[in-house]
């Protein structure tokens, strides 16, 4: 199968959709000329004229506009440069967007994507580094995407334009620049569904973004030490796959959660805590977090890789729980 970054594989998606659907557009800032800050539109300007809006720099007119054409019907993809700059259009997501189904007794539809990279790990500091996935997926209404890997964000892109509700697609600015596999065939991947990486027996680690490179890492370190580690991406932050990770922890009776994002009120608290509703008796050990530090993202690249889970970091902890025994 072909390697293609992804950046390129979020480029065909948007390319692929917007050939069968001549109603769909895309908007944000330098996403034309530009091909956008990081390349992932490309090329589109030159395809679809008149589809491909650059805008000036208001995220909340992106926003509020790719809202009021999905109320029309239209489907839109907004791009926000920096998942930071969605403060500003926090009303237009927030009130309008998320509420709307709700709000007009499912008589309407919403299909909207907002697009944004998230993340740290560029030096891009404190304004331009932030992972805000738990602040969107706390709002009823919205679904909310995070890929790993170029075969699932092309897929999953794909999903998101073709759903009739707003969705916040997250994608780590880390990884643009990451090859994988990509088939050169179209196919979606269903939004909710999350992933097993890697199977294992020993540990279940649940990562999202970047952190799940580095969890496979420290499972295939382990992993020559004879502790079998098993990896699972959720994909989907909102709806989270809770039924793939408890039956992952009923046969591991272990639970490691890693995230990028600060450790308090992070997604690792609201999994541990549905595990323990859904899978107390079969947990062999207390289930750890391992995640960012309750610190804006320094600009210092020292400061800044200490600031996030480093491997070392994932590793002690499948180590710990591999010590208790209840």
């Amino acid at each position: 199968m072909r390697q293609i970054t992804m950046a390129e594989a979020i480029n065909e998606a948007l390319r692929e959709e917007m050939r069968k659907d001549p109603n769909m557009f895309i908007l944000g800032e330098e996403i034309g000329l530009r091909g956008g800050a990081f390349t992932c539109t490309k090329g589109l300007m030159e395809e679809f004229p008149g589809r491909v809006l650059d805008t000036p720099i208001s995220e909340s007119a992106i926003a509020g506009a790719a809202y009021g054409a999905a109320l029309t019907g239209t489907k839109a993809v907004a791009e926000f440069m920096f998942s930071d700059f969605s403060f500003i259009a926090m009303d237009q997501i927030i009130n309008s967007a998320a509420k709307s189904r709700y709000m007009f007794g499912g008589q309407a539809t919403i299909p909207v994507v907002f697009r944004m990279s998230s993340g740290s790990g560029r030096q891009q500091a404190a304004q331009h580094s932030q992972s805000l996935e738990v602040l969107y997926a706390h709002i009823p209404g919205l679904k909310v995407i995070m890929p790993s890997t170029p075969y699932d964000a092309k897929g999953l892109l794909k999903a998101a334009i073709n759903d009739y509700n707003p969705v916040v697609f997250l994608e780590p600015r880390v990884l643009y620049f990451k090859k994988g596999e990509v088939p050169e065939q179209e196919y979606t991947i269903p939004i909710g569904k999350g992933d097993i990486k890697r199977s294992g027996e020993d540990v279940t680690v649940v990562a999202t973004g970047v952190m799940v490179e580095r969890s496979l890492a420290v499972a295939e370190k382990l992993g020559r030490e004879g502790i079998s580690v098993e990896v699972i991406d959720p994909r989907t932050i909102r709806p989270l796959d809770t039924e793939l990770i408890v039956a992952s922890v009923k046969k591991t009776g272990r639970l490691i959660v890693v995230h990028e994002a600060p450790r308090t009120y992070g997604m690792a608290g609201e999994i541990i805590a549905l595990v323990m509703e859904q899978a107390f008796d079969y947990l062999n050990a207390p289930p750890q977090r391992v995640a960012g530090h309750d610190v804006p993202i320094p600009y210092n690249r020292n400061l800044e890789r200490l600031a996030i889970p480093l491997e070392e970091d994932i590793e002690a902890a499948v180590r710990k729980s591999l010590k208790y025994a209840f």
